[in-house]
């Protein structure tokens, strides 16, 4: 995979890509005549996986090729950099024998198999692009569904293996980077608030997670008895609404002394010799705070998102040898970023 780094989708600038990191639609399917996946022994599986994978041979979408990975054939190491960039779910990861990936070159399309539905097709993108994020995934779902048949029923909608994904069976969501609210306190009252409405605003890897470096991840609730475009509407009206208020946030301390700070955050990326990924997303922090006030031109936002999902843990074990320890890491992470500074 070392070979995709510089063509991954999160090296293109996106709309509101000051706050709004990155969109992703997640749909679930499970084919008829197969039990769910945790009902089904490796050889199953694997079989299963085969007729996935004969779908999908020689098909692309919105003109990416897609390509199969087998779990198995690959390192922790390339899993877990996987995991980081959100391309598998760390349950995926974690037990790899008889699953199967399918990706597209920029990583922006994978196709989970095997995980606790059959699929789990997802699209990504940078910053807050749901729309068209969910319309190359129904374009993905229609074409599949042209070779299997999906599990419906006229009342429930998709069925799924946890029933509180049924109806549309899809997670829409935005990830969001909020560190003028999170510093304010306010983070914890607008995730009230939003939960309220159907969505819920918590860690960057989702349920259970605790929020990385700043990073919340706004997401959809509902899926019974609503419709993909209206819980997409729904996200992105919200979403627009909680980019304002990060903002208006960031406007709100004194310029001399944003100044102070970002200056202080720009010469330690510029000079650090050794540098923790918690320390990075803090300077970082700072740093889309200075650009959203017109300060520090020579930085823009999408050279920091990619710092962001290049500089985690296992991405850096992987793409350097003998960057096995925090130590190492922490090095090879300040080197990078000063070459990319």
């Amino acid at each position: 995979m070392q070979n995709m780094t510089d063509k991954r989708w999160y090296y293109n600038a996106g709309k509101d890509n000051d706050t709004a990191v990155s969109t992703r639609i997640r749909l679930a399917r499970n084919v008829v005549g197969f039990p769910f996946p945790a009902r089904l022994s490796v050889t199953q599986k694997e079989e299963f996986n085969q007729q996935i994978c004969d779908a999908v041979k020689g098909m692309t979408v919105k003109g990416k090729r897609l390509m199969t990975v087998k779990m198995d054939d690959l390192s922790e190491k390339q899993c877990y950099a996987m995991v980081e960039r959100h391309l598998i779910s760390p349950e995926f990861a974690a037990s790899r024998q008889g699953r199967t990936l399918i990706l597209s070159e920029d990583e922006s399309i994978s196709i989970m198999l095997n995980e606790e539905d059959h699929l789990r097709i997802q699209v990504m993108q940078s910053g807050q692009a749901v729309e068209d994020c969910l319309e190359t995934a129904l374009e993905l779902e229609k074409a599949l569904s042209e070779k299997l048949q999906f599990a419906y029923d006229e009342r429930l909608g998709y069925l799924t293996a946890c029933p509180t994904n049924l109806g549309t069976a899809m997670r829409a969501s935005v990830m969001l980077h909020l560190p003028a609210l999170e510093s304010k306190g306010a983070v914890n009252s607008l995730a009230n608030t939003v939960s309220k409405i159907g969505l819920t605003l918590r860690g960057s890897f989702g349920e259970g997670s605790k929020a990385d470096t700043s990073l919340y991840q706004l997401s959809n609730q509902i899926t019974l008895g609503i419709t993909e475009e209206s819980a997409a509407q729904n996200l992105v009206s919200i979403a627009d609404q909680v980019i304002q208020k990060e903002r208006d946030a960031r406007k709100e301390a004194e310029k001399i002394v944003i100044e102070d700070k970002a200056y202080r955050a720009y010469a330690i990326l510029k000079n650090a010799r050794l540098m923790s990924f918690k320390e990075l997303g803090s300077l970082i922090g700072i740093l889309r705070i200075a650009i959203s006030n017109g300060i520090l031109t020579e930085l823009d936002n999408q050279q920091l998102t990619s710092l962001i999902f290049d500089t985690k843990q296992a991405n850096i074990a992987l793409c350097n040898k003998g960057a096995d320890t925090p130590a190492q890491r922490d090095k090879v992470r300040a080197d990078t970023v000063r070459e990319r500074i």
